[in-house]
C-alpha cells in the first residue's frame, strides 16, 4: 500500500516515543480492553492529531465525523466489521437504521460522506434510509453524486415516540448531524436509541470537558507506559463569558495564553526544543475549523483587528461564541508533497478503521489546517493499527500508524468518559 512519505522524525525524538509504545504494546492493548469494558465507546469518531516530532497529541475529537468518503476504500471492510459490532450492541436484530445528516445539500463532498456511510452500514447488513431535517424535503429527493452515485433524502415522520420515514420503522437513529443549531423538536423524546446521543451535539457538548477527560486518561496511560504525559497531551485552559464583538473577556484569554506559553517554554527547555511555542484559541463548541486563531504572545489576544474579531465571534449555524478553549499549540512537522499535513484518524466503536492527511499548501506548521483551501490525502492503517511488529523498523508504516491509532483511541476513550459524565446532566436527552 502506497502512502505519503512522512518527513516527521524519521530520525529523531519521536522514534523514542514510538519505540516506547511498541515495546509496551501488550500492556497497552490489555489496558484498552479493560477500559472498553468500563466505558462504552461512542458509535464513531474522528481525531485530529498533530505530530511535532517531539510530541504526538490530539487537538480535536469529532463525534459526528463527516469524511468517510476520504478513507481508503480498500479498508472499508474494517468499517463494515466495526459497524456490525456497534449496531448489534444497541439493536441486536439490526433491522434498520435511520441516518440523519447535516443540512448540506450543496456540499457534494459531504454528501459523498453520507453515501459512503450508508454503504458501509448496508454492507454490515443493516437497512438504511436517510431522513432529512430540511423543511423543504417534503418527499423523497434524489441527489446526483459524482460517478453516477445517487443519494435519496426523505422527510422525517414522527409516529408517536418513534422516528420514521415512510414505510420504514428503524430500530436505531444514527446522527451524522452535530446539532450545532440545537436539538430539533422532532428528535426529542424518541424511544429509539440515538447514536451518538443527543447530548453529544455541540448545543450541549464542550471541548473543555473533553480535554479534561483526556487529561485524566492521558495521565493514567502515561504512567502505564512510563512517559511524560506532556508528550501526548497539550496544555489547555478555559475562558467563559467572552464576547469578541464587544471586546469583553479578552483579559481572561490573554492571561491563559501567557500561562500556557510559559508552561510550554519550560517543557521546551527541559527537552532542548528550540522552536517557538504558540497557543490555539478556539470556540469551546463547534467544528469545521471555525472560530480558531493562533497566538504567540498574550498581547495578541488584546489587539485583535475587526476581521479577527468577526472570525472569532460567530461559528457554524451563526452561533455566537461565548466560551473559548485556550490550548497549547502542537507544531505539525509532517508534510505531503511539500505542504503541511496532519493525520486524521477514524474509528467506529473501539476500532481504528482508517484515516487521511489533512493538507494545506497555504498554512504553516503552527497554524490551523482545518480551513478553506485544505485537501485530503487518503491513507491506510495497516491491519487497523492493532497489530504492530516491535521487531520492525519503527519507520515502517504499521508501526508509525500504530502510534497514531493508540493516541486516537486514547482520545476516543476520553470521549466515552466525557459522555458518561454528561448523561446524568441531560436525562431528557438520553
Amino acid at each position: 500500500m502506497t502512502v505519503p512519505c512522512l518527513t516527521t522524525a524519521l530520525t529523531g525524538p519521536l522514534l523514542e516515543l514510538e519505540r516506547t509504545l511498541l515495546k509496551a504494546t501488550p500492556a497497552i492493548e490489555h489496558w484498552f480492553r479493560g477500559q472498553w469494558q468500563e466505558h462504552a465507546p461512542p458509535f464513531y469518531g474522528s481525531v485530529d492529531l498533530r505530530n511535532s516530532g517531539f510530541k504526538l497529541a490530539p487537538v480535536d475529537t469529532n463525534l459526528f465525523p463527516g469524511g468517510f468518503n476520504n478513507l481508503n476504500s480498500d479498508f472499508h471492510p474494517l468499517c463494515v466489521q466495526a459497524a456490525m459490532t456497534a449496531v448489534e450492541k444497541i439493536c441486536p436484530e439490526a433491522r434498520g437504521a435511520l441516518l440523519i445528516p447535516e443540512n448540506h445539500t450543496r456540499n457534494i463532498r459531504y454528501l459523498e460522506n453520507v453515501y459512503t456511510l450508508q454503504t458501509i452500514l448496508r454492507q454490515a447488513g443493516v437497512a438504511v434510509r436517510v431522513g432529512s431535517l430540511l423543511p423543504e424535503i417534503t418527499q423523497p429527493t434524489i441527489l446526483e453524486l459524482p460517478g453516477g452515485k445517487k443519494l435519496t433524502l426523505e422527510p422525517l415522520v414522527r409516529n408517536g415516540n418513534r422516528l420514521t420515514v415512510e414505510g420504514f420503522d428503524p430500530c436505531v437513529v444514527l446522527l451524522n448531524n452535530d446539532l450545532s443549531a440545537g436539538i430539533p423538536a422532532i428528535l426529542r423524546g424518541v424511544e429509539q436509541p440515538a447514536l451518538p446521543p443527543l447530548y453529544a451535539g455541540w448545543s450541549t457538548r464542550r471541548k473543555s470537558n473533553h480535554f479534561a477527560a483526556y487529561d485524566e486518561a492521558a495521565k493514567q496511560f502515561s504512567q502505564l507506559v512510563g512517559i511524560d504525559p506532556w508528550l501526548v497531551n497539550p496544555y489547555f485552559a478555559f475562558c467563559g463569558q467572552v464576547n469578541f464583538k464587544e471586546k469583553t473577556g479578552e483579559e481572561c484569554v490573554a492571561a491563559h495564553v501567557e500561562v500556557i506559553l510559559n508552561k510550554t517554554r519550560a517543557k521546551y527547555r527541559e527537552y532542548g526544543i528550540r522552536h517557538e511555542p504558540f497557543v490555539i484559541v478556539k470556540a469551546n463548541a463547534g467544528t469545521y475549523g471555525m472560530g480558531v486563531m493562533s497566538l504567540k504572545h498574550p498581547a495578541e489576544a488584546l489587539d485583535l483587528n475587526r476581521r479577527q474579531r468577526n472570525k472569532m465571534a460567530v461559528v457554524k449555524e451563526g452561533l455566537e461564541v461565548t466560551e473559548v478553549l485556550v490550548q497549547e499549540g502542537v507544531h505539525s512537522f509532517e508534510s505531503v508533497e511539500d505542504a503541511v499535513a496532519e493525520p486524521v484518524v477514524y474509528m467506529m466503536e473501539r476500532y481504528v478503521v482508517g484515516g487521511f492527511y489533512r493538507v494545506h499548501t497555504e498554512r504553516g506548521i503552527d497554524e490551523n489546517l482545518n480551513a478553506p483551501g485544505m485537501r485530503f490525502v487518503p491513507l491506510a492503517f495497516e491491519t487497523g493499527c492493532s497489530l504492530p511488529n516491535p521487531e520492525d523498523n519503527p519507520d515502517c508504516a504499521p508501526n508509525r500508524f500504530y502510534a497514531y491509532g493508540v493516541i486516537a483511541r486514547l482520545a476516543l476513550l476520553a470521549a466515552a468518559i466525557e459522555l458518561e459524565r454528561m448523561a446524568p446532566q441531560f436525562p431528557e436527552l438520553a
